[in-house]
């Protein structure tokens, strides 16, 4: 199940997080739409746990977060730190 957003809501995400609405290649806005994007498919597959395809396009988010996040934390330890902080990703 894709996960469709509207272009206000886009714009909304690199606004808060990318510093402007149009800086699409910020690591930070990208990290927080592809969290928002998780989030969208985790309380689908609750609902739909025997859909397999919604599955593996969350676990390919899930890695693309994640190898994100290790360049951020090589490049600026301190955005990352503030970006968990924020988004709420790790415990």
């Amino acid at each position: 199940m894709p996960v469709y957003l509207p272009k206000e809501k886009t714009q909304e995400i690199f606004q808060e997080h990318g510093g402007s609405a149009t800086n699409t290649g910020s690591v930070e806005g990208q990290v927080a739409l592809f969290t928002y994007r998780i989030q969208g498919l985790s309380q689908h597959l609750q609902k739909n746990h025997k859909d397999h395809s919604c599955r593996r396009r969350l676990l390919t988010l899930v890695g693309k977060r994640r190898k994100l996040l290790q360049y951020l934390a090589k490049k600026d330890i301190a955005k990352y730190r503030e970006l968990i902080e924020k988004l709420g990703i790790r415990k």
